[in-house]
């Protein structure tokens, strides 16, 4: 993939490749997680992922095993959007468009 030459698109490439990891883990999780944590939950998750986030870049000589720093920061994001489709109602009635 190159590299993007404009702001607005390397900013809808990051919001492409998050698309693809919450196709990726629903598909892996299904949306019964969520539902169960419902808003605080998600705020419990964004605050945990904020942490590993921090601890890993408090120490940049750690190398991570299980997830990158890219992957926290994705993770973070994805979990916001998560709470925004949650507050208005549509992450509860709405499934993945079949592919």
């Amino acid at each position: 993939m190159q590299d993007p030459q404009y702001l607005d698109e390397a900013f809808m490439q990051i919001c492409d490749e998050m698309g693809k990891t919450f196709v990726k883990k629903h598909h892996d999780y299904g949306k019964g997680n969520i539902l169960s944590i419902k808003e605080l939950g998600i705020t419990f998750r964004l605050a945990e992922k904020i942490e590993r986030l921090k601890n890993l870049l408090m120490d940049p000589s750690k190398k991570p095993e299980n997830e990158s720093i890219e992957d926290n920061v994705k993770d973070i994001a994805v979990y916001a959007v998560i709470l925004e489709m949650y507050r208005r109602g549509w992450f509860q009635k709405l499934e993945l468009k079949e592919s």
